[in-house]
């Protein structure tokens, strides 16, 4: 197996005000404001949560054309290749093959029978933790754990077969390994986590989900930290697919949500982890605020759709509603909307005439509300859809920059734009605002559970007198637990500081300090 190293993740960003803050948090009830403080992801394009926003924020589409060469070599059928209607592109997970096993206790023949999922998710827990500043083994408090993963298609599709990987073990182990319901207890056991760790499975709503329910803990008292997220890996990447008239998938391996082009979604690989704590901990902390989650909502469409797989307007205007009610805003107030957006001729309109629906309940203004799907820029990613659109959302209210929505020619003819609230923004822009930004992130599962997350920009830092920044240099440490992964964190926080030429280094020294301490040590 090839080795990466959690330890490397890229340096906490400076405490400090995102560009141009100068809003308060809007009056509500303080005790139920839950702060992003720490993300984390793996996308395809992106092994950083820097590199998949950069990517979001230019408007590239992480999709590529696969040669044949690379489809026999994945597994593809050689007799199926040459249909017409056979997809030779798709997207591809960067590192889905390596896991620094050494790192997390593992021997080789564990790691090489632990579903690449189990293996992602406790990597992408791990760096969240790090670029939230926080050491387990140092908090005092219960750090909770929500999140669920894709069907294990790695059992199924490559341990099956290879008894020289699996003939030593029982299917008792095998379970252990891949599993949905020992997703969490494992990151929770390796990390020594204490809160609850729950598995969530509503299907493509299952990380949205996941951080509802997460909220939920903290605002019961349950955590006092959590992790929220999920993870979809399909190991077969690079062997394209079969377009079926009628189905999901798109006939072209491109995905156009909102589009009069729009003929489904592709399969996609991802996973994402967000680091959240109650606001006022956050803050009483010095932790960096990233966003704010002022509400949020879950429920079912019950019988009221077409059929089973249909998505439903009542209930996604219902979750909606629910979350603006549930977070006291006006929707007039909400600049910006995560769609689900899978780019299907049906889904599509449906959700646009929910969104409406609740947003018509508090304004009949036109317009004024920019609309998204990340699934343009990287696909469906299953059970990391929703926290890939929330990772993009927090980003978007941090870096007060309006993502465009790629892939659109001509808007939908289901859609009507120019009467409703919303508009497709086909560049990125500043966030104009005058008063809190805030948007919404939607996400619904097949079969028909909804989830819907209203969030709020970062509070602005209290005013005070400046303090001139002590004299002295400023020690900066880093630690590792192999010298080569030493190395490779130290080339990281250069890079870091050369990309950053602003950050202030006592915040850096601050962030720094505050991780975990492992063997190999360097001190500049």
């Amino acid at each position: 197996l090839a080795s990466v190293t959690p330890t490397g993740a890229e340096p906490e960003p400076a405490r400090q005000a995102p560009p141009g803050a100068g809003v308060t948090v809007a009056a509500g009830p303080a005790e139920a404001l839950v702060a992003v403080v720490g993300m984390a992801c793996r996308f395809p394009g992106a092994r950083t949560v820097d590199e998949f926003w950069a990517n979001v924020r230019d408007g590239v589409e992480s999709v590529r054309e696969f040669t044949v060469e690379e489809m026999l070599a994945d597994g593809a059928d050689p007799a199926r290749i040459d249909d017409p209607a056979y997809v030779r592109a798709g997207t591809h997970l960067p590192g889905i093959d390596e896991f620094d096993a050494a790192f997390f206790g593992f021997t080789p023949r564990e790691a090489e029978t632990l579903d690449p999922q189990h293996r992602l998710l406790l990597e992408c827990a791990w760096h969240a933790l790090e670029h939230a500043g926080h050491d387990p083994s140092r908090h005092p408090g219960r750090v909770g754990l929500f999140a669920g993963s894709g069907r294990s298609s790695y059992l199924l599709d490559h341990l099956n077969g290879r008894p020289e990987l699996t003939g030593a073990l029982s299917e008792h182990q095998l379970s252990l390994g891949n599993d949905k319901d020992f997703l969490l207890s494992r990151v929770a056991y390796q990390l020594d986590l204490t809160g609850p760790a729950v598995t969530v499975a509503t299907a493509c709503s299952t990380s949205l989900v996941a951080v509802h329910l997460g909220r939920q803990s903290l605002l019961a008292g349950e955590s006092d930290v959590v992790l929220a997220g999920g993870v979809s890996v399909f190991p077969a990447q690079r062997r394209g697919y079969l377009h079926h008239d009628g189905g999901i998938y798109s006939p072209d391996g491109h995905c156009r949500p909102f589009s009069a082009d729009a003929r489904g979604s592709i399969e996609s690989s991802g996973v994402g982890v967000v680091v959240l704590k109650r606001l006022a901990d956050a803050v009483a902390a010095g932790d960096t605020v990233y966003a704010v989650i002022r509400g949020s909502a879950i429920n079912n469409d019950g019988a009221r759709r077409t059929g089973y797989t249909a998505p439903g307007v009542a209930g996604q205007v219902e979750v909606i509603s629910s979350a603006l009610a549930a977070a006291r805003v006006d929707p007039r107030s909400v600049g910006y909307v995560e769609a689900h957006g899978t780019g299907t001729t049906l889904g599509d309109p449906i959700e646009v005439a929910a969104l409406t629906e609740a947003f018509r309940r508090g304004t009949d203004e036109r317009g004024f509300c920019a609309l998204g799907s990340v699934k343009a820029n990287i696909g469906h990613t299953d059970a990391a859809a929703g926290v890939a659109g929330l990772i993009k959302t927090v980003m978007a209210l941090w870096t007060r920059t309006l993502p465009p929505t790629i892939n659109v020619d001509r808007p939908h003819p289901g859609i009507d734009f120019a009467s409703g609230p919303f508009r497709l923004d086909g560049t990125a822009r500043p966030w104009p605002g005058d008063g809190p930004r805030r948007a919404g992130v939607s996400s619904f599962g097949m079969g028909g559970t909804n989830a819907h997350v209203v969030l709020e920009e970062p509070p602005a830092p209290p005013v005070a007198p400046p303090v001139p920044p002590a004299p002295g240099p400023r020690l900066l440490t880093v630690s590792a637990r192999t010298p080569a992964a030493l190395e490779s964190a130290t080339r990281q926080l250069r890079d870091h500081l050369d990309a950053h030429p602003a950050v202030a280094l006592a915040d850096v020294a601050a962030a720094l300090g505050r991780r975990a301490a492992m063997p190999d040590r360097k001190s500049v």
